[in-house]
């Protein structure tokens, strides 16, 4: 029931309210007084945020995710690169979502 309450937010104005946020967080980021406000701004939109990621994901995202999880296993070979490629497996979580992921 959650998931089509969010679709249907989205659908019936949701969206077009993100980008509404987000365009005046970075108007209000461009004046020096009320950068605060315009980062408070940036989280409103987190529909926004979560369709950035999936764009990224679907443009970009899933082949750097790969690369970076291929680079951690092969580090993962050796026992001095362990901590190594764990941190590969960190950098390959969040280039996958680089914006945050807020599933839930």
């Amino acid at each position: 029931m959650k998931t089509i309450g969010n679709i249907l937010w989205l659908i019936l104005g949701g969206f077009f309210g993100a980008i509404e946020a987000f365009l005046e967080g970075v108007l209000l980021c461009i004046t020096i007084i009320f950068i605060p406000v315009g980062l408070q701004m940036f989280k409103i939109p987190s529909g926004f945020k979560t369709v950035i990621n999936v764009i990224w994901c679907i443009t970009g995202g899933i082949i750097h995710f790969l690369v970076y999880g291929l680079v951690g296993v092969i580090f993962c070979i050796t026992i001095i690169g362990i901590p190594f490629g764990k941190q590969y497996f960190k950098l390959a979580r969040f280039i996958l979502t680089p914006l945050g992921h807020d599933f839930q």
